[in-house]
């Protein structure tokens, strides 16, 4: 199954939700908006010619250059990028969906960035939203359960941004 046909069908359907197909470093993946992200993913699995039924993992990588002078030659925009990984078992395929966040919600540092949760689609979303949220910051509308899952609850930062800070000390434990 070629992704430029599944782009196609998808933009065909979802119109402006669905913008295209990126491929930094020939890994390719078809970019969704975030407010279309459900009706995608349930259209991607109930699809007869598709059958995405299975979601491998959801991953969130952080586009900040924290070193001044290459933060001025990057060719982009400091963001998030949620990377979701999915299977048909039925056509024996893979397809990876991006979505473009900002770091901030309105361009607020601490105002978690929102996407709505796609627990409804596939249940295995359940725990790796929690990560998401918990290691890189990114909160999932709709998630049953939102909570921390690697690390204790009154933690502070998410400790996969590039600029998160380690403290010093927790609970009286130091921690460096």
């Amino acid at each position: 199954m070629e992704i430029g046909w599944v782009a196609e069908r998808l933009k065909a359907q979802f119109g402006e939700g669905v913008e295209g197909v990126q491929s930094p470093g020939g890994d390719e993946a078809i970019v969704v908006s975030a407010s279309a992200l459900p009706d995608v993913c349930c259209f991607l699995r109930d699809d007869p010619d598709l059958r995405f039924e299975m979601l491998h993992c959801i991953t969130a990588v952080d586009y900040l250059q924290t070193d001044p002078k290459k933060a001025a030659k990057a060719s982009w925009q400091p963001h998030l990028e949620l990377l979701y990984h999915l299977s048909s078992l039925t056509h024996r395929t893979r397809l990876t969906l991006k979505v473009m966040l900002p770091r901030w919600q309105d361009d607020v540092p601490g105002r978690l960035p929102q996407v709505p949760s796609v627990t409804g689609v596939w249940r295995a979303a359940e725990w790796h939203e929690r990560e998401v949220y918990d290691l890189s910051g990114v909160d999932f509308i709709g998630h049953p359960d939102l909570r921390r899952i690697l690390c204790p609850e009154d933690w502070q930062g998410h400790p996969l941004r590039k600029d998160y800070q380690m403290p010093k000390e927790y609970h009286g434990i130091r921690v460096r």
